[in-house]
């Protein structure tokens, strides 16, 4: 029997599991806002299972000091290797650890479209045994370069991040393409009522009804914000394209030469080197 009837088609939801010593970190957020419609229309399926399921004494130790000594404890492998066994979670299993693949929203649209079912994997303390690494894990994933105390709210930046670009999960389908950084571009300013605000005005372009202009305003906002916020989007991009160096002129935005090094752009559109200022309207 086919999954589509008439024009519809059956969608199976995207099984994401956790593996942490904090359940309730992860159902409670995951629970509201995206997360929890995502769930409840059936585009996401989240299955949250404590650590501690897989310990045997009663005090449901996970943890045990590291060999060599040193400050801390280390997530032992035992009651991960015994959880894993019982609830054979999704593979991959990802950990989410310093070590790992920084995560972009590149990674985030990896998974999203591989419409594969993974784990996460929490660590916390000072670390995961090796063992658990080089026996289950199939992955790394690193947030960023910054220490937090475990791998939960990196998880839930995981979710949040891959659900987003679910087909269904927002309710307006174009958000997910126009936001930061899905065209390696931060996102352009946004105003709404009043048109006028503490003697600021909206820009006259977005209350005009013109779309196509609309949409060539916002290009040129998000291009000249991303070169002064963000300049190494755009170096990552190949730099500025002819079409839109024309564009941030065509909009005031000043295209200088004289740009300090840490902020310099490459343009193969010119011979020189193109630097733009946010302009502030008014």
């Amino acid at each position: 029997m086919s999954e589509e009837t008439g024009a519809s088609a059956v969608t199976k939801p995207l099984h994401i599991a956790v593996l942490t010593i904090f359940p309730e970190m992860i159902t409670g957020y995951a629970a509201l806002s995206i997360l929890g419609r995502a769930q409840r229309e059936g585009h996401l399926a989240l299955d949250v299972h404590d650590l501690r399921d897989g310990a045997t004494d009663e005090r449901r130790s996970v943890d045990d000091a590291p060999f060599g000594g040193g400050a801390g404890m280390v997530l032992a492998p035992a009651p991960i290797f015994r959880l894993v066994e019982r609830v054979d979670p999704p593979r991959p299993i990802i950990l989410l650890g310093p070590a790992g693949r920084p995560f972009t929203q590149e990674v985030a649209r990896e998974l999203a479209e591989a419409k594969r079912p993974f784990t996460l994997l929490c660590g916390r303390y000072e670390g995961i045994d090796q063992r658990v690494i080089d026996g289950l894990v199939t992955q790394e994933i690193s947030l960023g370069d910054y220490v937090l105390a475990g791998g939960e709210l990196a998880a839930l930046v995981v979710i949040e991040a891959v659900a987003r670009l679910l087909p269904g999960v927002l309710g307006n389908e174009s958000s997910s393409i126009e936001e930061s950084f899905s065209e390696a571009l931060l996102e352009y300013p946004q105003y709404t009522r009043p048109a006028e605000f503490h003697g600021k005005r909206v820009p006259e372009v977005l209350l005009s009804g013109d779309h196509g202009a609309i949409a060539k305003w916002r290009l040129a906002a998000s291009l000249a914000r991303t070169l002064t916020r963000r300049p190494d989007l755009i170096t990552a991009r190949g730099g500025l394209r002819e079409d839109e160096v024309k564009l941030l002129s065509q909009h005031g935005y000043p295209l200088e030469t004289t740009a300090p090094a840490s902020a310099r752009i490459f343009s193969a559109a010119s011979s020189g080197d193109a630097f733009v200022e946010e302009r502030t309207e008014t």
